[in-house]
């Protein structure tokens, strides 16, 4: 599975970058986790929609006026990867 999982990795790059919009690294990232179903655990598909909703929420905020920045979800999201293609 962590060879399908591998692809997402360049996509935070991608968006850190600004060369990949916001909507298109979420719904990358929520294609990729449904189409390794049933393999990814429901608990990993759960955090994983929470990180994208808070990073996507974050989206609409300036840095100062968000409970949390979108450089710490990118790292959730990072570490999401990590602990998936562990599996």
């Amino acid at each position: 599975m962590s060879d399908h999982l591998s692809p997402l990795a360049p996509t935070l790059d991608a968006y850190a970058r600004g060369d990949m919009p916001l909507h298109a690294l979420a719904r990358t990232w929520r294609d990729a986790a449904q189409a390794h179903q049933p393999a990814l655990p429901a608990r990993y598909l759960e955090v994983l929609e929470r990180v994208l909703n808070q990073l996507e929420s974050a989206a609409l905020f300036t840095e100062e006026s968000c409970s949390f920045s979108q450089g710490d979800m990118i790292g959730a999201l990072r570490d999401w990867l990590a602990r998936a293609q562990a599996l």
